[in-house]
């Protein structure tokens, strides 16, 4: 019987994840896009083509971690939208690191362990499937 409660923690703890997850990087997709001027980091004014690509990269990300089950189509999209995550994520590190900047790169660990967490979670332990069609 502890089987089925871990079980459902666990969906709630990644559905939890995914949502907070999807808000930040909408959030900051939204930002980058379309308030560029209000961002207070300074490599916002010198890499305007970077800040233009990481923002979409930021809102399909958003999108992709929660869209594809709420609407039931296609919910490994989730897990693909996880790993393109780790990898933004990843990019991010990088680039601060490269510009002297590696104590900033705190919160983008942060969601990078959250990224992994989801693709884990819905890739191999808990993944959100479709229900079977009553016709096939």
């Amino acid at each position: 019987m502890t089987i089925p409660k871990r079980a459902k923690a666990l969906n709630i703890s990644l559905w939890t994840v995914q949502i907070l997850l999807s808000l930040t990087f909408i959030y900051a997709g939204f930002m980058k896009l379309f308030l560029p001027a209000d961002l207070p980091w300074p490599w916002i004014k010198e890499e305007p083509e970077l800040v233009w690509i990481s923002g979409i990269a930021d809102l399909l990300a958003g999108l992709g971690l929660t869209l594809p089950p709420l609407l039931r189509i296609r919910p490994i999209l989730t897990v693909y939208a996880a790993f393109g995550t780790i990898a933004l994520m990843f990019s991010a590190i990088l680039f601060h690191v490269l510009r002297g900047e590696g104590d900033q790169i705190g919160f983008t660990v942060f969601m990078l362990i959250a990224a992994t967490f989801v693709a884990w979670g819905r890739g191999k332990k808990y993944p959100t499937e479709l229900p079977h069609h009553p016709f096939k």
